[in-house]
């Protein structure tokens, strides 16, 4: 397995190929350590469009996320508008760069391999290119 990103999405898929089942835990609780600034945050997205781009089996047998990404951001600016409306902006510009990175990402190849460097958060995996 040689991928940029999604190591577990990867698994995942392989494994539903295969017959498993995966299990939703609703109840599990993940907690991330990171704090993203927005360009570290436009360079894991560049990153994900890297692996769909790679591993285009996964959302032409699984389907994308796409749809969930819409409701994901209505769902962020509903939470802004009520909690923190000061913070619309950085939302916007948030929500922009990620669907930047990521259209660039699934566009990888097509761009030189300094500016995917540039743009990688993992940049060592363009290493070996």
């Amino acid at each position: 397995m040689d991928v940029i990103f999604g190591e577990d999405m990867y698994v995942a898929a392989k494994m539903l190929n295969a017959g498993y089942k995966i299990a939703y835990a609703a109840d599990a609780c993940v907690y991330h350590s990171h704090n993203y600034s927005l360009i570290q945050e436009m360079k894991r997205y560049f990153d994900m469009g890297v692996f769909h781009a790679r591993e285009p089996w996964i959302r032409k047998e699984l389907g994308g996320a796409e749809g969930e990404g819409v409701k994901f951001v209505i769902s962020e600016f509903r939470y802004l508008l009520k909690n923190a409306f000061w913070r619309i902006p950085e939302g916007i510009l948030r929500t922009l760069l990620r669907y930047t990175g990521f259209r660039l990402g699934l566009m990888e190849k097509k761009l030189p391999i300094w500016l995917r460097k540039r743009l990688a958060m993992n940049h060592g995996y363009f290493n070996s290119l």
